[in-house]
């Protein structure tokens, strides 16, 4: 089943048999059981594309590193301590040397306005830090209290900066004096994404083996950004492939579920579920698979039970802003970055059992 913008472009792909994905999970975020009075049920939504996309960002000028082929890729957008946005992109194919990759950034009074301003380049590898030179990667940045942190990867590892701001970040040092917080288990550790939830830092990632065309995504939890869990793969193979780049750019979503009916305490809300954006192509033929599940650590390894559909997208971040969700995503052709509204959708049922918790 298709599902296609005004223009004829198709926002979201779904089987037929996975149209309906009802969900019965406990008050556990893994443990299952047959519906009943101490089982709560939910769900599953669909996001969907709401109306037309605008661009915010175009191709840059980064004067002596500026190369033809150049292309704005895995990036960030949040909303400095002044209240302007800020989009960072990992721009590749420079001329910087090395693995030809640095951080360019653009700014904007409101998150709707279109063509944003370009600001200059934000960040360079440094190399005496023991990062690769021109191996910046996808940074990502949350709000910890008004503190502002960005994790972005080396080439080899996800590392950590800080800012006070929004806009000015400072690398935050270890006892080796170097800014890295963990590498591995596959190479080319990158694309990390931080969700916050019950006073933990789940650190999305992806990584891919040298001798071998296998890729996966994988997390590790932390409760003070500094010292991290051993990683656990989240997501793998499946109907999105298991080579190297099917399991690019994780970004995960927590949807809680409605509050409880009268006689269940007025805030408490039902377990939500968690949504895994995965990307597995870039360019014109982009598409990223999305995954909904009741477990933060498991979205399927060669197993599509959590599989919701397709988006035509890639590198997607979902925004959340005074209750309106968004979607940033690059643009096809790979010369820019573009924002559209996304909205949750309830999946209609169209058999009586559910693929995802079979």
């Amino acid at each position: 089943m298709l599902f296609k913008n005004t223009d004829g472009s198709t926002i979201l792909r779904f089987l037929p048999k996975t149209f309906f994905l009802l969900l019965v999970i406990n008050s556990g975020l893994s443990g299952m059981q047959a519906a009943g009075s101490d089982s709560l049920a939910k769900s599953a939504l669909r996001p969907e594309i709401e109306g037309q996309w605008w661009q915010v960002a175009g191709d840059p000028d980064l004067g002596e590193f500026t190369s033809p082929g150049q292309q704005p890729v895995d990036f960030a957008v949040w909303q400095a301590k002044d209240g302007t946005w800020q989009l960072w992109s990992c721009i590749r194919k420079t001329k910087c040397g090395g693995n030809t990759r640095l951080f360019y950034r653009w700014e904007a009074k409101n998150l709707t306005d279109k063509n944003w301003k370009p600001m200059g380049i934000a960040m360079q590898a440094d190399i005496n830090l023991g990062e690769q030179k021109g191996g910046l990667q996808a940074p990502h940045v949350i709000k910890v209290g008004n503190v502002y942190y960005m994790f972005y990867g080396d080439w080899i590892r996800i590392c950590l900066a800080k800012s006070d701001d929004g806009k000015t970040f400072a690398r935050l040092l270890n006892e080796n004096k170097q800014p890295d917080l963990f590498s591995g288990p596959y190479n080319n550790t990158r694309d990390a994404m931080v969700l916050v939830m019950d006073g933990k830092y789940y650190c999305y990632y992806t990584g891919h083996l040298v001798d071998k065309n296998v890729g996966a995504d994988f997390c590790r939890i932390s409760r003070d950004l500094r010292n991290w869990s051993k990683p656990v793969m989240v997501a793998s193979g499946g109907r999105a492939g298991g080579t190297k780049y099917s399991a690019e750019c994780p970004h995960v979503v927590y949807m809680p579920g409605p509050k409880q009916k009268a006689g269940h305490s007025e805030n408490r809300q039902r377990k939500g579920l968690f949504y895994l954006f995965r990307t597995q192509r870039y360019g014109k033929n982009n598409v990223s698979s999305v995954y909904a599940s009741p477990d933060p650590l498991n979205f399927g390894n060669d197993d599509d039970r959590y599989f919701v559909g397709t988006l035509d997208v890639a590198a997607p971040e979902i925004i959340n802003y005074e209750g309106q969700y968004y979607i940033a995503a690059l643009l096809p052709n790979l010369k820019g970055i573009r924002i559209a509204r996304l909205k949750w959708v309830p999946v209609e049922a169209e058999d009586e059992t559910s693929r995802i918790l079979k």
